[in-house]
């Protein structure tokens, strides 16, 4: 008896499209051997191994045919029916090759050819790239016209030796009381910024291109899997405060594609290595590495390599590695780079991956505590999990010697801090070593995107540490700060100061400053609690 299958529309419509590739595909080797027969000097042998077809597209995965003398991280070009597209190898097989599009693959179809460009993937760099807002690619993204650039640099470079190397020398100011004074950062450094969402690591990073206006640092900063409105708000931000001269902004957005969130950081890397090679200073950021490490799972699990810990393949820790380890002072020319890298946390879990992956590469960490956050101590980092392994070499030698004096008031604070909270009755020395630890915490507060000068800090630190803020009541601190620094400004002295107290103390001109200016804010103090 004869049994009428019902017919599949999923299946049949499968075949029916498979079927059509299949006949594309043959079609197009059939045409290639008659060319390869028509012109046998021009398609030599050798030209034949340059050459594949595309066998499978999907979610910017092309499986690739051919292409035997391919080369791993080397560029394909895919010949397309409106504008040949380029594509990234990152997988190699006995007869096949696997590149991920680095634009859109709606255009890539099945039986395409590809050629080989015998070309490392390369990004331009150049001088004309300041001020720009551009994409993993180069590619300007801020309608601002062409960027007119003939020099490249390698996506995927060696790292400078130990040979060429130099330790870490000279301090990068950040403008950030708690950083500059608890964690120096120094050129040629990798200070991890590391935090939950949202407790200000971003604006710690902003803060720092700000504070590089009219220094010799050239400022890199790599958005990895943000919003494009995130990165507008960036860009306005540089370009109000005059900023976007000495710096680039390398935008990955959410909306891009996996491939080229991939490059992003090694894009800005290349673009920093241009101007390390002059000689200049440069600082890159990126931000953040945790979107970074997700698109190469998401590329890597679309490549069909096998999972690991949390989903991602067995070398995401060189992922990293191979980039933070191009960040170095070299020794023969005054040309570094130092590398900020952002790491998200869940929760505060920084055993996490990821973050302990990061933590163990870079030179120390700068911890955002959201505890801290939401009690409106911000910058918010925790001077306890905080550290710079290398940095206290480059300290600014004034801010250095009154550290260790901060360091300790704050641990001693931390330690009787609770006691406080559940109400027992202190003694008098307990009272003086409170009241001096929230005077110090709450002199660390900082509005964001007000750096400050490393002279005006070294003269309100000395005033906090030497009891100059005892009188002060604890809600008034802020305004102690900010009329500080307007009545130095007044005075003949600050421009001596700004440039005597980057090696010395001067402490007679100091406590005779501080001394009349006590005097004119006690005499003025009501006036100032109206204005809180």
């Amino acid at each position: 008896m004869k049994i009428n299958k019902k017919p599949n529309i999923i299946t049949d419509t499968n075949v029916n499209v498979n079927n059509l590739q299949n006949s594309q595909r043959k079609e197009n080797i059939k045409d290639l051997n008659q060319k390869i027969k028509n012109n046998k000097n021009f398609f030599s042998r050798k030209f034949f191994k340059d050459l594949g077809i595309v066998e499978s597209v999907g979610d910017g995965i092309i499986n690739i045919l051919g292409l035997q003398k391919a080369a791993n991280g080397e560029m394909v070009e895919i010949c397309t029916n409106k504008k040949n597209q380029k594509g990234l190898i990152l997988n190699l097989g006995p007869k096949w090759v696997s590149a991920v599009a680095l634009s859109s693959d709606s255009e890539i179809k099945p039986g395409q050819f590809v050629f080989l460009t015998h070309e490392l993937m390369s990004i331009p760099v150049g001088d004309d790239l300041l001020g720009r807002v551009v994409n993993p690619l180069g590619e300007p993204i801020d309608d601002k016209g062409n960027i007119n650039t003939k020099a490249k640099n390698l996506l995927e470079a060696r790292a400078p030796s130990i040979i060429v190397r130099s330790p870490v020398n000279t301090s990068l100011e950040t403008g950030i009381k708690v950083v500059d004074s608890l964690v120096p950062i120094g050129h040629g450094q990798r200070e991890l910024i590391i935090g939950d969402s949202k407790t200000g690591k971003t604006s710690i990073a902003l803060d720092t291109i700000l504070n590089q206006r009219g220094k010799d640092t050239i400022c890199i900063y790599v958005a990895i899997g943000q919003k494009r409105s995130s990165v507008a708000r960036i860009a306005k931000l540089l370009n109000d405060k005059n900023c976007m001269d000495y710096s680039i902004i390398v935008a990955a957005t959410a909306s891009d594609s996996a491939s080229l969130q991939y490059i992003a950081p090694y894009s800005g890397c290349a673009m920093g290595e241009y101007f390390m090679e002059k000689g200049l200073r440069v600082l890159v950021i990126y931000d953040d590495l945790s979107k970074h490490a997700v698109s190469y799972r998401q590329l890597s699990l679309l490549l069909r390599r096998p999972p690991g810990r949390e989903g991602f393949p067995g070398d995401v820790f060189y992922l990293h590695s191979r980039l933070l380890e191009r960040a170095a002072n070299l020794a023969k020319s005054e040309g570094s780079i130092t590398a900020l890298p952002v790491i998200e946390t869940i929760q505060g879990d920084v055993s996490a991956y990821i973050p302990t992956n990061v933590i163990s590469i870079t030179d120390g960490q700068i911890f955002l505590e959201s505890e801290l956050f939401t009690r409106g101590i911000r910058p918010a980092v925790s001077p306890g999990l905080s550290v710079s392994r290398v940095g206290s070499a480059a300290q600014n030698k004034v801010i250095k010697k009154m550290a260790g004096s901060l360091k300790l008031e704050l641990a001693q604070f931390r330690e009787v801090e609770d006691f406080t909270k559940l109400g027992f009755v202190l003694d008098d020395v307990t009272k003086r070593l409170v009241d001096r630890g929230e005077k110090l915490t709450r002199l660390l507060v900082q509005n964001r995107s007000e750096p400050i000068d490393i002279a005006e800090q070294t003269i309100f630190l000395y005033a906090a540490l030497n009891g100059f803020l005892d009188e002060i009541p604890l809600n008034m601190v802020n305004i102690y700060e900010k009329e500080l620094y307007k009545f130095i400004k007044k005075t003949i002295f600050y421009e001596p100061l700004k440039i005597v107290l980057r090696d010395n103390l001067e402490i007679d001109i100091i406590n005779f400053l501080l001394n009349q200016f006590k005097i004119f804010f006690l005499l003025n103090i009501d006036i100032f609690n109206k204005n809180i």
